[in-house]
């Protein structure tokens, strides 16, 4: 009953999803020689209210994921389930212009840089209120009273709405960004690293925000960043990618205390230790990336695991649910004792 319950909570469920690029030759008549997998048959899923954080080196795929969910890029294959306030429950792969511009009015999208998410030549009225003109909800005076009431909700003053992205700082830019984002009142937004740009004491103005606007609108996040400890504070679960792929997933206190991947071992060992009396060293993971456009054989993090056997080699693990709600894609899972981010296991 429980394990219904959960999967009826579901607002979005990704299953095997892939995006290609592929990589062109010749200047006169080009042809395919290959391909980068950027995503590379990544499965999870996000339940109504909560928050997933996407966390993973940089080009590992975490925006390319975000970005494919709102098929900003179009999917090489696999499904992308997610249950909209009017259509109900639909493949976002599978929808046609006319189904995904409705579905996209409850899938939003706040960007990193916000210096170039900004049309410069805009005023806030016309950045905030663009959604709302689009899709015919509101014009004239109604528009601007809801633009108004956005502005304030996100700590700005509605007065400021004839002004243009240049009179800003970087934290009032992200503010607006918010704001956009929430113009059509989304179940989901996508968070794609939007505090990494922004001063440490900007960062936690802008992440209390986002917690208060997801407790007053009932909003649901997936919250793109490389920053673990940005992700510790905001998310109930986290997801690590490593080239293209999920390697694990779980309760955000369960991943940080108990991870089950050598990957999630080496990134948590980085993480600043507010405790001056824990004094662990860095894992220092040897050999370079994986190529994502030539990925070794069997599993994509072996070159640099210090863990790795003949298996991992050969054989690809699959990603799996070794306790409740906790998935890894490690094939010595059950054998390993990892150190969290404390240097200690879970007892």
């Amino acid at each position: 009953m429980a394990e219904q319950l959960s999967k009826e909570r579901v607002l979005l469920e990704v299953n095997d999803l892939k995006k290609h690029f592929p990589i062109q030759k010749g200047f006169i008549v080009s042809r395919t020689v290959g391909h980068v997998k950027a995503v590379d048959g990544v499965n999870f899923f996000i339940r109504e209210g909560e928050t997933l954080g996407l966390v993973g080196e940089s080009g590992c795929g975490k925006t390319t994921t975000g970005r494919v969910l709102l098929r900003a890029y179009e999917p090489t294959s696999g499904e992308i389930w997610f249950k909209d306030r009017n259509m109900g429950r639909v493949n976002i792969a599978e929808l046609d212009k006319q189904q995904l511009k409705q579905l996209r009015q409850n899938m939003q999208m706040i960007f990193q840089d916000p210096y170039s998410s900004l049309n410069p030549r805009m005023t806030l009225l016309q950045i905030v209120g663009e959604p709302l003109l689009v899709n015919g909800i509101a014009k004239g005076k109604e528009l601007q009273d809801r633009v108004a009431d956005l502005l304030k909700v996100v700590g700005l003053r509605p007065e400021y709405m004839t002004r243009y992205p240049h009179a800003f700082s970087g934290g009032q830019r992200q503010r607006i960004g918010v704001a956009r984002a929430l113009a059509l009142n989304p179940q989901l937004v996508v968070c794609d690293e939007p505090v990494s740009a922004l001063d440490v004491s900007i960062q936690a103005q802008t992440l209390n925000l986002l917690q208060d606007l997801q407790e007053q609108f009932g909003l649901t996040y997936l919250f793109i960043s490389h920053d673990l400890s940005v992700v510790e504070h905001i998310s109930n679960r986290v997801a690590v990618m490593y080239v293209g792929k999920l390697v694990e997933s779980a309760s955000t206190d369960e991943l940080f205390t108990n991870p089950q991947h050598p990957y999630t071992e080496a990134l948590l060992s980085s993480v600043p230790k507010p405790d001056p009396r824990w004094r662990t060293e860095p894992i220092v993971l040897t050999g370079d990336v994986a190529d994502p456009a030539n990925p070794p054989s069997g599993c994509y993090f072996h070159p640099r695991c210090q863990y790795a056997i003949d298996r991992c080699s050969q054989e690809e693990p699959q990603l799996r649910e070794i306790a409740a709600d906790h998935f890894v894609s490690c094939h010595r899972a059950e054998e390993l004792r990892l150190m969290g981010v404390m240097g200690k296991t879970k007892a």
